[in-house]
């Protein structure tokens, strides 16, 4: 399983600067928290990163939200991205799951879950939104949220739509 900050490390560099782009448009605490962490890391005060031109300063968070020192706050802001801009791919996978849910979001995960409802909940994510960000999701999901559920790692191992790397 990949852990978050391999997955920003993995993406692609659009999809990353995606991720930093909504959320200083839509949530500020959390933009700001994220850069604060950066800024930590890299022994700069904050106002070092907002100087900077935007472009600049998000290729410069990414590089270091792939580290495994930031992994917290790369898990945090990855959270914070897929529950507010896709809510909708949360929702469509937890009830084709079965799943009771809260606008994609869960109390209680089961600790396992069957094949029967797995696949056919992957492939109507893979249907409906891009593989990439699917597999984002999917990976976080498993490694986030605690599940840890086998079907899934071997789903994300060897289905290629959902390898990390292979889109444009």
């Amino acid at each position: 399983m990949l852990k978050s900050h391999e997955l920003l490390g993995f993406m692609s560099p659009a999809l990353a600067a995606d991720i930093l782009s909504f959320t200083f448009e839509s949530d500020r605490p959390a933009y700001r928290a994220t850069m604060a962490a950066v800024a930590q890391a890299k022994n700069v005060r904050p106002i070092f990163l907002e100087r900077q031109p935007r472009d600049a300063r998000h290729a410069t968070m990414i590089s270091a939200l792939a580290k495994p020192t930031l992994d917290a706050a790369a898990a945090a802001l990855l959270r914070a991205w897929l529950v507010k801009k896709h809510e909708s791919m949360l929702t469509d996978f937890m009830n084709a799951l079965g799943i009771k849910n809260e606008k994609g979001v869960v109390e209680d995960l089961p600790g396992a879950m069957d094949d029967a409802k797995l696949k056919p909940a992957v492939e109507t994510l893979l249907g409906k939104y891009p593989h990439e960000t699917v597999s984002v999701y999917l990976n976080a999901f498993n490694d986030l949220n605690g599940a840890g559920w086998p079907n899934l790692k071997t789903l994300l191992e060897n289905d290629p739509r959902l390898q990390l790397g292979n889109h444009a």
